[in-house]
């Protein structure tokens, strides 16, 4: 049998910052690819407009020469006027470009990151979605998406920015003063060295820091969902002091990381600042000694300023991009996750006949390896039969249709439709075959349409309204101002639990599958109108298998085959007359009105 397994960054070892790690997080930049035209195009500018930025100083020193008559070349101060207003008009014209270019890359780089977190999210198992909390996931889409939204719209490009800037300065400054440019030149050393001191720290806080944001996120959404609970027990506090002691954490790590750049950029400014000062005191010098002009000292030392400044600027993005690979790092963990279906990918059109067999299945929930579930379940539903599940809560019953939707994989046993394993055809394929109705109902943002069209995206509206007309859900619509089109919110929120229920069964209906899964799908229902949605089930499920979970004697009474469970196995099987009969389990519990409430 085959077996899934989930990596989830609980409990997991930290990657080290080695060259393998550092390669795989660079993987992230695979999504600048598609757009490396603009990108390399945004460097060119960046170059040029770079070029032209020295340009000014660089004329502006000269301005100054013409002023005092000690010029080599032979232009007047409106040339050199004239000169600087063009450059200027140059250098916005190539910042603009970069922008816009810049832009082309970051919105529709992230915009692909997106996607692909949120494609490999909604293809996993739900074994997956056990094991991580709702807000953590979110987290990852949202706060680590934006980490990185910054790195592809300013970092990155910044990062290359104030590389050129250096390389380029430094460029002018060895053929302007080449015994001054050599004082720059060895501090190189010495930004390796620090860089790489920091590097490793700035990364784990970096990452440390996402980590507990995702976990105040968790908090956060767990409290916005279930917020009729924490009213309905007065625990505002409770929660509150949960929140804050959460939030508390993540302001901690965030002042460490804050501390590491810090002084990162301390030992940045004090070295390469102090050099630019010792740089000023010997051009200083040369111009009292009158082997340097006014204006090439001028020139001289607005460049070494700006060479100085992406130094710093070098650092500190340095540290923005190794504090990106912390949040790349738990990006790439969804994104590198074995998928349970491929989107995008569907299998052929697979019809079903509907004949059920379970052969001594056995199940134990991956997260709970000790606590078996399932023992030895055989049972069998032919097309056009139901069976009821019943026993008390945690025998197993909902369980059985988990499987049945391939949820799981099992730990022994087989299951088959028509003669074939569940597992032999594509997942989505198989169940367009089957129509599950859950108890907890759930329904999305949006209008009753929507929410009853889920079952069958391609149908028309008459085909949505007969289903709605067959769950009994005209009754309500009709009263409503919008009709099909009336917005629920979220979870449905403005419907009642009986009307929520009423859209799930139509939901049901219109998919019109070859298997039928019900789990206390009435439960919400007052009597009457459960009496009118049974009609419409018996007329659903005549040529279906259908498996009915229930509470409700009613609900059962009319069924092929009732199977009682107890402790994970099939305890008794038979009519409600057989049952009754026998006199044991399921009697004693039907005859108190009841089944294991």
């Amino acid at each position: 049998m085959r077996k899934k397994t989930i990596v989830t960054d609980e409990n997991e070892p930290k990657q080290k910052l080695d060259l393998a790690g550092l390669k795989k997080a660079m993987t992230i930049f695979n999504y600048v690819r598609p757009y490396k035209g603009y990108f390399f195009a945004s460097l060119v500018l960046v170059f040029l407009s770079t070029l032209s930025f020295y340009g000014i100083f660089y004329f502006i020193g000269q301005l100054i020469d013409v002023a005092q008559g000690k010029s080599t070349m032979n232009l007047t101060i409106d040339h050199i006027g004239i000169i600087l207003v063009a450059v200027l008009v140059i250098q916005g014209v190539f910042s603009y470009l970069r922008v816009v270019f810049t832009a082309q890359v970051s919105e529709n780089a992230i915009a692909d990151v997106r996607r692909s977190v949120y494609a490999k999210l909604v293809a996993l198992p739900i074994t997956f979605f056990e094991e991580n909390k709702s807000g953590e996931l979110i987290s990852r889409v949202s706060a680590d998406v934006s980490k990185l939204y910054s790195v592809f719209s300013i970092t990155l490009v910044e990062f290359f920015r104030q590389i050129i800037t250096l390389i380029v300065g430094i460029g002018f400054l060895v053929v302007m003063t080449p015994r001054l440019s050599l004082i720059m030149l060895l501090t190189f050393p010495l930004v390796v060295i620090i860089a790489i001191y920091f590097a490793k720290s700035i990364r784990k806080l970096s990452k440390l820091r996402q980590q507990h944001l995702a976990e105040s996120n968790s908090i956060l959404g767990e409290s916005v969902q279930g917020i009729q609970i924490v009213k309905a027990f007065a625990n505002e506090n409770t929660e509150m002091e949960k929140y804050d002691k959460s939030i508390s954490e993540v302001v901690k790590i965030a002042l460490k990381y804050a501390r590491s750049r810090a002084w990162f950029s301390f030992f940045i400014l004090t070295v390469f600042f102090g050099a630019i000062c010792f740089i000023i005191y010997m051009g200083a010098t040369m111009l009292q000694a009158g082997t340097m002009t006014a204006g090439e000292l001028l020139s001289f030392v607005t460049i070494t300023s700006m060479i100085g400044a992406s130094i710093a600027g070098l650092g500190s993005f340095t540290t923005e991009l190794f504090g990106a690979i912390g949040a790349t790092d738990r990006i790439n963990e969804i994104i590198d996750l074995p998928p349970e279906v491929i989107v995008g990918e569907f299998g052929e059109g697979l019809k079903l006949d509907g004949h059920i067999l379970f052969s001594k299945v056995d199940f134990t929930y991956p997260s709970r390896p000790e606590s078996p579930v399932l023992k030895e379940i055989s049972l069998e539903v032919k097309r056009g039969e139901r069976i009821a599940l019943v026993g008390p809560s945690g025998v197993g019953k909902s369980t059985i249709i988990q499987l049945l939707l391939r949820f799981y994989d099992l730990s022994s046993g087989e299951i088959t439709i028509d003669g074939r394993s569940i597992y032999d055809d594509e997942i989505r394929s198989y169940r367009k075959n089957l129509a599950f109705v859950p108890q907890e109902v759930v329904l999305f943002a949006g209008s009753i349409r929507d929410n009853i069209s889920y079952g069958d995206q391609t149908a028309s509206d008459a085909q949505i309204i007969a289903a709605a007309e067959k769950a009994n859900c005209m009754e309500f619509i009709d009263q409503l101002s919008q009709g099909l089109d009336t917005l629920i919110g979220e979870k449905g929120i403005k419907l009642s639990g009986g009307q929520r229920q009423r859209i799930a069964i139509a939901r049901a209906i219109l998919k019109d599958p070859a298997v039928l899964l019900l789990d206390e799908a009435t439960s919400a229902l007052d009597s009457g109108s459960e009496k009118m949605i049974q009609v419409a089930l018996d007329e659903l499920m005549k040529d279906k298998a259908s498996i009915i979970i229930a509470h409700r004697l009613s609900t059962i009474l009319k069924v092929d085959c009732i199977y009682v469970m107890q402790e994970g196995r099939i305890v008794e099987r038979g009519t409600h007359e057989e049952l009754m009969a026998k006199e044991g389990v399921y009697y004693t519990q039907a005859s108190l009105g009841r089944l294991f409430e």
